[in-house]
C-alpha cells in the first residue's frame, strides 16, 4: 500500500489541529451557556452574551451551534454522558445504588453553577412546548424505571420485604433529592445536602433490614 505524502501527512495534521481546536471552542461555549442559563434561565438567556462571554462575534458561535436551541440540546447530550458513566458506577445492587446517589451529590457539590442551571432548565421545561421538555420528561422517566428495578431486584433475591412498592419508593427518592439539592441552591453555605441526603439514605437501609 502505497505511504501518505508529506504534503498530505501535513494536511492531515491541520486537520487534526482545527479539530481538537473546534472541540476545546465547543466545550467553552457550552460553559458559558451554562453559566448564562443559571444566572438568567435560557429563555432569558441571549445567545449574543454567550458568545461575547467567550471572546467570539454572533456569527462566530454560530458557526457552532446554529441556534440556542441547538446549544440547549449539546448541553443536555453532554450531561447525558457524564450521568451515564458515573451513575453505571453503583448499579449493581441497592445499597451500593443509594450510596451512589450520596457520591453523585458530592460530586455536584463542587458545580453549584451546572447544578443551578439544570434545576432552573427544569423548572423552565414544564412550560408548553420548551425545547427540554421531552428531554426531562424522558430523564424523569428513565430515572424512576431504573431505581424501581433495582429495588425489584432486590425484592426478588430476597434482599428486602416483598410487599414494599418499588416504583413509590423510586418517588420518595428521586423527590427527597430534588428537595435537598433545592434547599442547598437557595443557602448553600448554611444547608448541608450531602450530609442530608447521607442520613436518609442510612435511615433507609436500616429501615428495609440492609446494613447501613
Amino acid at each position: 500500500m502505497a505511504g501518505f505524502s508529506e504534503t498530505e501527512t501535513g494536511q492531515a495534521e491541520k486537520r487534526r489541529r482545527r479539530s481538537r481546536k473546534g472541540e476545546e471552542r465547543r466545550a467553552e461555549i457550552l460553559t458559558a451557556a451554562m453559566r448564562r442559563f443559571a444566572e438568567d434561565g435560557y429563555q432569558n438567556a441571549a445567545i449574543g452574551d454567550i458568545a461575547r462571554d467567550v471572546g467570539l462575534s454572533l456569527p462566530g458561535l454560530l458557526h457552532h451551534f446554529p441556534t440556542k436551541v441547538d446549544l440547549l440540546l449539546a448541553i443536555l447530550a453532554k450531561r447525558d454522558l457524564e450521568s451515564a458513566d458515573f451513575i453505571g458506577h453503583y448499579r449493581s445492587d441497592l445499597p451500593g445504588l443509594l450510596k451512589g446517589m450520596v457520591e453523585i451529590f458530592r460530586r455536584n457539590a463542587g458545580m453549584i453553577e451546572v447544578v443551578r442551571a439544570f434545576a432552573i432548565l427544569n423548572a423552565e421545561s414544564l412550560m408548553k412546548d420548551h425545547p427540554a421538555k421531552a428531554w426531562f420528561l424522558d430523564r424523569a422517566t428513565d430515572m424512576q424505571n431504573g431505581i424501581a428495578a433495582t429495588f425489584e431486584r432486590a425484592i426478588a433475591d430476597g434482599s428486602i420485604d416483598g410487599g414494599i412498592d418499588s416504583r413509590a419508593m423510586a418517588a420518595e427518592l428521586i423527590a427527597v433529592m430534588d428537595g435537598l439539592q433545592m434547599l442547598w441552591l437557595r443557602d448553600p453555605d448554611r444547608f448541608d445536602m450531602v450530609g442530608g441526603l447521607e442520613a436518609y439514605v442510612d435511615r433507609l437501609l436500616a429501615s428495609l433490614g440492609l446494613k447501613p
